[in-house]
């Protein structure tokens, strides 16, 4: 009664979505298939088997992490907001615009450096 012991690795899964995008049903079904040493798998919810593939693999969150842009984009937003008191203040339509054009690549500059996670 020898039993083979099989050489699993994350590549080896042939994945084609990240764990957090793929669905509980999709989980279960590479649990079941490919990772035999996980039991109990139909019973999971979603998290619970996304955390026992991690744990299978030695995969670390680093969920929580601060992002090294938070005072750029501390003060950005603070500009934003002094822009959008002046933008009602403006009487002229074309400085109105401006200013509103600004306030947007502010925003999108924002949105861009959250991400660079």
């Amino acid at each position: 009664m020898s039993q083979e012991v099989i050489e699993i690795t994350f590549e080896s899964l042939g994945l084609t979505k990240t764990l957090d995008k793929m669905t509980a049903k999709e989980l279960r079904a590479v649990i079941v298939a490919k990772i035999p040493s996980i039991v109990g798998a139909s019973g999971m919810q979603k998290d619970e088997l996304v955390k026992s593939i991690k744990e299978v693999f030695g995969i670390v969150d680093t969920e929580g992490g601060i992002s090294p842009y938070k005072d750029q984009i501390f003060t950005l937003k603070k500009t934003i907001r002094d822009m959008r008191v002046q933008k009602g203040t403006v009487e002229a339509r074309q400085e109105r615009t401006k200013v509103r054009r600004k306030i947007n690549k502010l925003k999108k500059r924002t949105r861009r450096l959250a991400r660079a996670l």
